[in-house]
């Protein structure tokens, strides 16, 4: 793996960066204008994965960066569920919702499979 200096050449962070704009682009519709709670938790958890994993990086060590990691896993189902229930009220068309949805699994995917690849070179340096 090549080294990384910066949190922001992780692709994964990349990613998520962008799946953060498209959850603004959609909750930034007159559907969501008027439902306050769930357009500002949708949002948050969005933040809440590049967040975490720009964090966790700047942390002290890699125990640190996992837990931060694991945190942004967790967002990206909140996220889901909350996706779910924008889609349940029609805020959210079928078409955009599958299209963010799987984004967003491919995301967890990716975090997860980070998060088992540093726990195996942890285990290595031991």
């Amino acid at each position: 793996m090549a080294t990384i200096e910066k949190f922001e050449e992780l692709e994964v962070w990349k990613i998520s960066m962008e799946l953060c704009t498209d959850i603004y682009r959609l909750t930034n519709t007159t559907l969501f204008a008027k439902d306050f709670g769930l357009k500002d938790q949708i949002r948050r958890s969005a933040i809440s994965v590049p967040s975490n994993i720009s964090e966790g990086y700047e942390r002290d060590g890699k125990n640190q960066f996992l837990y931060f990691l694991a945190i942004a896993k967790g967002s990206c189902g909140e996220l889901r569920t909350q996706l779910k229930i924008a889609r349940s009220l029609n805020y959210v068309d079928e078409k955009e919702y599958t299209l963010i949805n799987e984004k967003f699994l491919s995301t967890s995917k990716q975090l997860a499979g980070f998060i088992n690849y540093l726990k195996k070179h942890q285990a290595k340096k031991k």
